[in-house]
């Protein structure tokens, strides 16, 4: 009776005379082999940033992540709360010493936390909620220990103006000491403040844009806007996965008042009255130092300046263009 096998690569059953064929053709040998080197080059390209910082003593963020099995920005996070040292060499390049990091792991032991407890010392208080729960992990309070005052999720997100993902991924992120009461998620309310909660300049700030907006009301882009948040430090805040921005900060870089009255040309506004191109526009005004204004990505021109010097180029050549 002949002797059936099933294919290691493809898992159809063929007949063999030898006792150590694997693949039922040669085309299926060549594709497993081809597997295996793949498997080889992704097992190599996955444990090469390890290898390359075993020996390494300084550091840089990226492989001190590597080395401590977390994000670049939780090392991030370590050294701007002063628990990790860092050393700054140049505006783009820091490094961390491997004896850094193991001291700071000496000096942290694990302890034991009790989910919704912290150490006595702070003045008791204990929410409404978690007086009126049954759940053992936040209701039950000794004399070592004190409850934290904590908050429901749906409460955070209707306070902070959130969406659930982005509560939940920020809490994990941030280790956001959490208890589960009949099923439903509570959070520390003191680390949602500090989590969440905005600066009093922020909130003082009563009319925001969205992005939207902000683009119909200043004839803007949104690169435009974040390029411009980012340099001028306009005040922004996010509800719901919107960005808004301070209207009352734009208003002071675009000046749409200055848009709107008839005092100012804009250079393409000039360009198109004088039958010129653009580039002659800005060669005539720093050349007769007519008074312009920036605003956003464009220059206003003072009209009663530009006017007066285009009537002597008419008087002088017969033309606005010298030919």
């Amino acid at each position: 009776m002949p002797k059936t096998r099933k294919c290691a690569y493809c898992g159809k059953v063929f007949t063999t005379n030898s006792g150590i064929q694997k693949y039922c053709s040669e085309e299926c040998a060549e594709k497993a082999k081809q597997q295996k080197k793949a498997r080889q080059r992704d097992f190599l390209k996955a444990t090469a940033p390890i290898m390359d910082i075993q020996g390494a003593e300084y550091l840089s963020f990226s492989k001190a992540a590597i080395l401590m099995g977390c994000s670049r920005q939780y090392i991030y996070k370590l050294v701007a709360e002063n628990k990790l040292p860092a050393s700054r060499i140049s505006s783009r390049m820091s490094f961390i010493r491997r004896t850094d990091i193991e001291a700071m792991l000496a000096g942290n032991p694990y302890h034991r936390v009790l989910i919704g407890t912290q150490q006595k010392g702070n003045k008791k208080f204990v929410s409404s909620k978690t007086q009126n729960s049954s759940s053992p992990s936040c209701s039950k309070s000794t004399t070592q220990d004190e409850v934290l005052d904590y908050i429901s999720g749906e409460d955070v997100m209707a306070t902070y103006k959130i969406k659930k993902s982005w509560l939940y991924t920020s809490a994990k992120r941030n280790n956001i000491p959490m208890c589960k009461i009949a099923g439903k998620n509570y959070y520390s309310r003191k680390h949602m403040d500090e989590l969440f909660g905005v600066t009093a300049e922020i909130e003082a700030l009563t009319e925001w844009l969205t992005t939207e907006e902000a683009e119909t009301l200043y004839s803007t882009t949104k690169e435009s806007l974040r390029t411009q948040a980012y340099r001028r430090h306009i005040p922004t805040k996010r509800e719901y996965g919107k960005t808004y921005y301070s209207k009352k900060h734009l208003d002071d870089i675009f000046r749409p008042d200055l848009k709107a009255s008839d005092a100012y040309f804009t250079t393409a506004d000039a360009a198109e009255k004088y039958g010129m191109t653009k580039s002659n526009i800005c060669v005539i005004i720093k050349k007769e130092k007519i008074t312009k204004i920036k605003v956003g990505v464009q220059n206003l021109i003072v009209k009663e300046e530009l006017e007066k010097v285009m009537a002597e180029r008419l008087a002088q050549f017969g033309s606005y263009r010298v030919q």
